[in-house]
């Protein structure tokens, strides 16, 4: 799913049906107001067609499941389109290999043997559940908002006023839990949470004061005063959160003002009742639920279309400061004109609407100092890197706002995002060689590009040539920063990473985050290269930013499982073993396999903790089945990274002892393509073990010549090979499994064929020899409930 943002295009009209029921909502109104009809039937009838055709559209989108290989835009149904607006698991050999047409790097195929992969996972699943969730709770309210006016005029007028008390209990705490759980929602800092409030002060003071002094003189009832205050409140939070999300979140700011329409209108429904005011006088309920209705679906559906939360959008501060300031004097100024004084409660309530305003001044000025502060320390920054014997003036990089200024006035052309990092972990990236890599910029850049230096190692060049001529021009960066960069005491050698972006079409903070996220796609693929931004790419970022920010703290959480893959004798198809296979069941991205999870824990250095975790829970498993008389063994699968750590022998021991499991019971694998680069180191480790009793494998054996070669020099008691090597070899030769398996016998090796699949594989197997196999032809991974009651179809038998 793309999650790029759309060009800003000019605003569109509304739909076609919005405009009908609207005008036969004014009509009905008009009608009540001419007393051809009563008011409250009038008020129904205005609000009926806005519910009903909300209602439908909330309906469809929380019912409505999306395609998986289209974007999350749910269809309209039709007649009502509105505008568009491991550690040990290092490997998982048994889960489904990518088709040939796939591009390399998508997420792997679900788990078929696993119920809970075949969901739809990631940041697209995340979303579509939660929209269509809150879809369905706003449905609900502003159904529940619809029947309170439709009841109205089939109440008798002693009932009308319950009716409506109730119909605001039930559609309040919908609309909460609903833009509770909008999607997009992140956490609020210190300084922004203390904004907000105090936006909510000002205009909630502000109208409560208006709602005091305009209601009726003399004794107020408690339903209109619990109506007119606690609506004040709700405005205030929902009004103040809507301007704020105005940018970042279009369609949750619409749910927002829909929501504050809504039980305004349902407020002022109660308070009219409450003092027995004329039917005429209800007809003023009908624009704002009307109103509020049609903007909740509108907001829900822009939800619902997958709009990415917005960054680095500054917020207004012209409304907060402003509007309570406003509604106190047009309220203030209504009531001398109808009473002619203020009573002391309402002049104190008066002047409590000054302290917000106060303080939300000084907060915008705090704001804009420090702004202030940061351009200027950033500009003298860079002016102290060039130095004297710098470019001239003009010619210094400029700051990120300077870029973005540039940007917004380019029409087309490319970014290039420049990320430096030392050549060694002893090179300083210091203020003459970031002054040198300044002036390199500059002099490999054109005369008419901008330099900009964007944080302490990463600076960019905005060129308005094409594409091909922006990819050379990286090229000719990278080639230039290579050089070596003298400093006081020595040369320092850096090295860079470019990311490239188009800018043709996008808004700068856009193009901005798409030069990053190519910029970091260089940084994972090794440094020293170019990578250009698409789509996909940002797919693949997104997903990889989610599972590095979710996986810590996911052993804490209880959220990793293990799936058995039971191993069967091929003389009997009897079980002698199984092969434990780690699973993350994440509640935000749903199940991810090992091909996955496991890059994301090395990068972050959690396959120690990872692995630590499926040795102890392999151990337990397999001691409880023990208890029931299986002698099984256990496979586990570890890293040579894992293996390389100076206690894993030692720890192995202690969750033996643990766990009282013996030894032979377990049995570690280690891949083979990854054993060549340690592989002392790996065969230390795996003479460790085998000298605490534990059986060695060697998983994904290839036949190759290199892997024949060191064969000999690993202390290994299992082999285990694909099921590539059972088919028929070249030239109608012998299969390369008749050669492995003799190979074993008289290495004196087991050989477990992995991956079967189909019965001429496993029959293929048996022919040559081989004395286990595993796959879905014998049988599927399952968890440790189901692998168990699936062994009780079999005798206990020790192999």
């Amino acid at each position: 799913m793309p999650v790029t943002h759309p060009a800003a295009g000019p605003r569109s009209r509304p739909p076609l049906p919005d405009l009908a029921v609207s005008l036969a909502g004014a009509l009905f109104v008009l009608t009540g107001a001419a007393g051809l009809v009563p008011g409250p039937a009038a008020v129904a009838l205005a609000v009926a067609g806005g519910c009903a055709l909300a209602c439908v559209r909330l309906a469809w989108l929380a019912g409505a499941p999306p395609a998986p290989s289209t974007p999350l835009t749910p269809p309209d149904p039709p007649g009502l389109s509105a505008a568009p607006s491991t550690p040990l698991t290092a490997s998982d050999p048994h889960s489904p290999s990518t088709p040939s047409g796939q591009r390399p790097g998508r997420i792997p195929s679900p788990d078929p043997a696993d119920p809970a992969a075949v969901r739809p996972t990631g940041r697209r699943a995340r979303r579509v559940a939660l929209s269509r969730r809150v879809a369905g709770i706003l449905d609900v309210a502003v159904l529940a908002a619809g029947l309170t006016v439709a009841v109205l005029p089939l109440s008798e007028p002693a009932h009308r006023l319950p009716v409506a008390l109730a119909g605001l209990a039930v559609t309040a705490p919908l609309y909460a839990v609903a833009l509770l759980r909008l999607p997009g929602r992140s956490r609020l800092s210190a300084r922004e949470r203390l904004r907000r409030g105090v936006d909510v002060a000002g205009l909630g003071v502000s109208l409560v004061f208006a709602g005091w002094v305009l209601l009726p003189p003399g004794p107020v009832p408690p339903a209109a005063r619990a109506a007119s205050v606690g609506g004040a409140v709700a405005l205030a939070v929902l009004l103040v959160a809507a301007l704020a999300e105005r940018r970042r979140r279009p369609g949750a700011a619409r749910c927002h003002a829909g929501a504050a329409a809504t039980l305004g209108g349902l407020a002022l429904l109660v308070v009219l009742l409450a003092y027995a005011a004329p039917d005429r006088a209800v007809l003023a309920v009908a624009p704002p639920l009307l109103a509020g209705a049609l903007v909740t679906a509108a907001g829900a559906r822009r939800t619902a279309a997958g709009e990415r939360p917005r960054t680095g959008a500054a917020p207004a501060a012209w409304p907060g400061l402003t509007a309570p300031a406003g509604i106190a004097a047009l309220a203030a100024g209504q009531h001398l004109w109808t009473v002619g004084e203020f009573t002391a409660p309402a002049i104190a309530l008066g002047l409590s609407v000054i302290p917000p305003m106060v303080v939300r001044e000084v907060l915008a000025a705090a704001d804009q100092r420090r702004r202030a502060e940061r351009l200027a320390a950033s500009e003298a920054r860079l002016r102290h890197l060039v130095g004297d014997d710098g470019p001239p003036a003009d010619a210094a990089p400029v700051d990120r706002a300077g870029l973005v200024r540039a940007l917004d006035r380019r029409a087309g052309g490319a970014l290039l995002v420049v990320d430096l990092h030392g050549a060694d972990e002893t090179a300083v990236l210091d203020a003459p060689v970031l002054a040198e890599v300044a002036r390199r910029l500059r002099a490999g850049a054109g005369p008419h590009d901008v330099v900009a230096r964007l944080t302490d190692t990463e600076f960019a060049v905005l060129t308005d040539v094409g594409p091909v001529l922006a990819y050379a021009l990286g090229t000719r960066l990278l080639v230039a920063l290579a050089e070596s960069c003298p400093r006081p005491g020595g040369a320092s050698r850096i090295r860079a990473s470019v990311g490239l972006a188009e800018t043709t079409g996008g808004e700068p903070e856009d193009v901005l985050r798409q030069a990053d996220l190519a910029r970091r796609r260089a940084v994972q693929l090794g440094r020293d290269r170019v990578e250009w931004y698409d789509a996909y790419l940002e797919e693949q970022l997104v997903r990889r930013l989610d599972l590095e920010r979710e996986l810590p703290g996911a052993v804490a959480r209880g959220e990793l499982d293990l799936v058995y893959q039971p191993v069967l004798a091929l003389v009997d198809r009897l079980p002698v073993g199984t092969e434990a296979l780690l699973r993350w069941r994440s509640p935000a991205l749903g199940t991810v396999l090992p091909d996955e999870l496991l890059p994301v824990a090395a990068d972050l250095d959690l396959l120690g903790e990872l692995g630590r975790w499926v040795l102890d829970r392999a151990c337990r498993q397999l001691a409880d089945w023990s208890e029931g008389g299986r002698a099984l063994w256990m496979a586990v699968n570890v890293t040579p990274r894992e293996l390389a750590a100076p206690d894993f022998v030692a720890r192995t021991a202690t969750a033996l002892a643990a766990y009282d499991v013996p030894p032979e019971r377990l049995v570690v694998e280690v891949a083979e393509p990854a054993v060549a680069a340690e592989l002392s180191t790996v065969v230390a480790r795996l003479a460790g073990l085998r000298s605490l009793g534990v059986r060695t494998a060697l998983d994904d054996f290839r036949a190759e010549h290199a892997s024949l070669a060191q064969l000999r020099r690993l202390p290994i008691d299992l082999l285990k090979v694909g099921p590539h090597l059972v088919g028929p070899g070249a030239d109608g030769q012998r299969p390369l499994i008749d050669v492995v398996a003799n190979l074993g016998d008289r290495l004196g090796l087991e050989v477990v064929v992995e991956g079967l699949e189909s019965d001429a594989q496993v029959a293929g197997a048996r022919r040559a020899g081989c004395h286990y196999g595993q796959g879905f032809a014998l049988a599927r991974p399952a968890p440790a409930e189901r692998v168990e009651a699936w062994f009780e179809e079999f005798p206990s038998t020790p192999r």
